[in-house]
């Protein structure tokens, strides 16, 4: 661990205004909203893998998202490269 690092942003800190200080701490904030987002998530695939009963979906999730890439990589080749009419 850094220990000179740390001590030197603790005198830093310190020395903020209160102003400055409540804006780090808006900065800070937005990672512990992540943490509680991912929390949440969690918590609700733990609902629906009960009410499943443990059963996985079909097809998969994992599947489910690879054909969605599959089909909007088509829908992009036909819009970049548009095939001729007359052939």
């Amino acid at each position: 661990m850094n220990t000179k690092l740390v001590e030197s942003l603790v005198q830093v800190i310190n020395s903020l205004s209160s102003e400055e200080k409540k804006l780090l701490e808006e900065k800070l904030k937005p990672q512990s909203d992540w943490e509680e987002t991912l929390e949440r998530i969690q918590a609700r695939r733990k609902k629906i893998h009960a009410r499943r009963g443990g059963k996985p979906f079909k097809p998969s999730v994992t599947e489910i998202i690879h054909q969605m890439r599959e089909e909007r990589d088509e829908q992009l080749m036909q819009a970049c490269l548009p095939q001729d009419e007359e052939q």
